[in-house]
């Protein structure tokens, strides 16, 4: 499977410990069955561990996520779907955060939209461009944007 969801823990001063979550699929990291596969896994294990108070979500490469990996669509779905994966951090006992930087575009914007909370640089770009082409954001974003 293309792309992947690195999975770090990073713990402060007084003893608090986060999950970090960061999605990597250069060169904005899309959400390929990979990536996807990659933040239901690590959703989990982060959830699973008594140790972990937080779960932060990120992307590499100097972007968040620029949604939908096209380059998959005519192959059929691999892996969770986005919807699941959504689900699974909005339903989430422990607080999730999307530290946004670069590009949060399409099923990215869903997926940040689905944490608890969103923090982004004064880089990040936020959209659903995908209603310019007639396509309703499928996994939640008409839902979530205007809370």
């Amino acid at each position: 499977m293309k792309g992947t969801v690195h999975y770090a823990k990073k713990t402060s001063k007084d003893g608090k410990t986060v999950a970090l979550l960061t999605m990597d699929n250069p060169p904005v990291n899309p959400l390929s069955a990979g990536v996807r596969a990659g933040l239901d896994e690590h959703t989990k294990a982060a959830l699973a561990d008594a140790a972990v108070s937080a779960i932060v979500v990120n992307g590499a490469n100097g972007a968040f996520c620029a949604g939908a990996d096209i380059s998959e669509f005519s192959g059929g779905m691999k892996g969770p779907s986005l919807l699941d994966v959504i689900a699974a951090l909005e339903a989430s006992p422990k607080p999730v955060v999307a530290a946004i930087d670069g590009v949060s575009l399409g099923g990215g914007l869903e997926v940040a939209l689905g944490c608890h909370w969103r923090l982004a640089s004064s880089r990040a770009m936020a959209g659903l461009p995908e209603v310019n082409l007639g396509v309703l954001p499928g996994a939640g974003g008409t839902q979530r944007v205007p809370r």
